[in-house]
């Protein structure tokens, strides 16, 4: 940790001298000079002040490098307008052609393989080690060709409370974030088999070492800004390695992210903000508070905003329809074929559960309140409430009667006290 450059508290956010202190500490432009430099940058879905980093980063930078172009990592999610790629990075097109003419932008295209090159292979053996024995084959690891064509990665991005790797940031940017599907299928089944609750808030996990690994592979040198959001600001902003920005914001989103209740709760409503605009990504609405929920309790997720499944991946998950991980598991040789990241994001949307004598009794019951049909719903094996029933006002304050309203729901964790 001792090469850590960067600043946190809980008590305060950074001023945006702050911020612009600890770049200017963290990037040496001597190093860099003359240089083709990749940022790496989350896409919509994801609270940052990325536009406060772009614009420091490239004040920094501009003037001793050859290029600084921006690619947001994607992982699956749907591509982003240039229109939303300038609302992240906080430009205009004109002070894109006018101030940033070193920068070209580029989305993460994972679905197009002229845009992937192998870095090699995990081995059976070293997968049946990292995932301690859940999962043994090999798995040939793919990036964005863009990694290995720069001459430096520089990650630029947020940590939170994960539901596959533990916590989010550092080489999870890569991997999945500009990455092929094979490894992205791969480690999130591991976290879905690990499930969850098991798997949410917790530092170093079996998906993390799988991801480490295969960071390890991209021999382009690379480096980190590793953000912990709170609110609108920054509680804290570090850089160095991609492992050692990571852990030390990863220490810090603990005491950040993570709310903790003394009982569960019967009934949880759970608003989803407008940044997410679809159940692959409004998922983190049921995975952050399923901690909390009682056995046998119902989580709504609130959204009308959110009129599909999902954007790139809806025909798949409608032929899955949402299990929990035993209705896979007990029944493998009927799903294994299907690609294992729809499979894994079905079971963390249906939370954990058992499935026996070919009855799944799940332990919460997921309720969608959105502009997506009912038919749809009940189709996905999800419950449906009409939207337009809830007043918000019903929900709040009754935390006492075991009903639990959040209003921004999906990167704080809710875990109970004990």
């Amino acid at each position: 940790m001792s090469d850590v450059i960067g600043r946190g508290s809980t008590e305060s956010v950074l001023t945006t001298r702050d911020v612009e202190r600890v770049i200017a500490d963290s990037l040496d432009v001597n190093v860099l000079r003359g240089k083709r430099v990749l940022m790496i940058i989350p896409d919509h879905t994801r609270t940052a002040p990325v536009d406060v980093m772009f614009k420091a980063i490239y004040s920094r930078l501009a003037e001793c490098v050859a290029a600084l172009d921006v690619i947001v990592a994607l992982g699956t999610h749907h591509a982003l307008s240039m229109e939303q790629i300038y609302r992240r990075a906080g430009i205009t097109a004109d002070e894109h052609r006018q101030l940033y003419t070193k920068t070209q932008f580029f989305n993460h295209e994972w679905d197009n393989p002229k845009e992937l090159t192998s870095v090699g292979a995990l081995s059976a053996e070293e997968t049946a080690e990292l995932t301690e024995g859940r999962l043994s084959r090999s798995v040939e690891v793919r990036i964005n060709r863009k990694a290995l064509q720069y001459d430096h990665l520089l990650i630029v991005g947020p940590v939170f409370p994960h539901e596959v790797v533990g916590l989010s940031g550092g080489n999870k940017y890569l991997f999945p974030g500009i990455a092929g599907e094979e490894i992205l299928n791969f480690f999130h089944w591991l976290g879905a088999l690990i499930t969850n609750p098991a798997v949410i808030g917790h530092k170093y996990t079996r998906i993390r070492a799988v991801v480490d690994r295969a960071a390890s592979l991209v021999r382009t040198p690379k480096s980190c800004f590793a953000m912990v959001v709170q609110g609108h600001g920054l509680a804290g902003l570090y850089y160095g390695t991609p492992e050692e920005a990571w852990s030390a914001a990863a220490d810090l989103s603990d005491k950040v992210h993570i709310c903790y209740k003394a009982h569960p709760f019967h009934t949880v409503l759970s608003q989803a903000p407008e940044m997410y605009d679809d159940i692959w990504v409004g998922g983190k609405c049921m995975y952050k508070l399923e901690p909390v929920v009682a056995e046998g309790g119902t989580l709504i997720i609130y959204a009308p905003h959110i009129t599909e499944i999902s954007h790139t991946h809806g025909d798949l998950i409608r032929q899955v329809g949402y299990h929990t991980r035993d209705y896979f598991v007990k029944q493998w040789d009927r799903f294994k074929d299907y690609p294992w990241g729809v499979i894994a994001h079905s079971t963390h949307v249906k939370g954990i559960g058992s499935y026996e004598n070919g009855v799944e009794k799940p332990r919460v019951n997921v309720v969608l309140a959105t502009g997506i049909p009912e038919a749809v719903c009940r189709q996905v094996n999800l419950g449906y409430l009409d939207p337009a029933s809830i007043a918000t006002d019903d929900y709040q304050g009754r935390e006492d009667e075991g009903i639990l309203y959040v209003p921004r729901a999906g990167e704080t964790l809710y875990r109970l006290r004990q």
